[in-house]
């Protein structure tokens, strides 16, 4: 089962979908946590996260290789943050379809995989080509997750609709 939630950011996306995980899964779950220690500020987020889930989770980290970290375990997997996989992505000069190719490879994996994405699209237009290609990028993204996810929840204000 394949589980996707997206929002806003400091929608609460994060605490539905660790709930929502928690609730469906038999053995101890996997939080695949994707962010890189950019800067203090990122670091008081992460920190912030982990005490949320405290030891609930088993914690794997790992920025790139979504698919090969998943692949390797047969509980359920936390992916946080899609939206911040982009980011690396990006950052380490991996292609659109690199990208694309790796979404696929997640969604035909047999583990039940929770997806947690940043809704950007709500935005003006960035002047910013490089804001501009990440936003686009992560609305494709977003599209191929909510096609090939069984559920999808949008999440405002802390609270998680199923739209799918």
């Amino acid at each position: 089962m394949k589980t996707l939630f997206i929002g806003g950011i400091k929608s609460g996306k994060s605490l539905n979908a660790e709930k929502y995980i928690l609730k469906n899964s038999s053995l101890t779950p996997i939080y695949l946590a994707t962010t890189e220690f950019i800067d203090a500020e990122m670091k008081k987020k992460i920190d912030k996260h982990k005490l949320q889930r405290q030891s609930s989770f088993k914690t794997i980290e790992e920025p790139i290789n979504l698919s090969k970290a998943i692949s390797q375990t047969s509980s359920a997997v936390l992916v946080e943050c899609v939206s911040m996989w982009i980011n690396n992505m990006m950052y380490h000069n991996r292609s659109r379809n690199d990208i694309l190719d790796e979404v696929e490879l997640l969604l035909a994996l047999e583990n039940d995989v929770v997806f947690v994405l940043n809704d950007v699209s709500c935005s003006v237009v960035s002047e910013n080509k490089l804001v501009r290609e990440f936003v686009n990028l992560n609305g494709e993204v977003a599209s191929l997750l909510a096609l090939g996810c069984d559920e999808v929840y949008n999440v405002v204000a802390g609270i998680a609709v199923r739209i799918k």
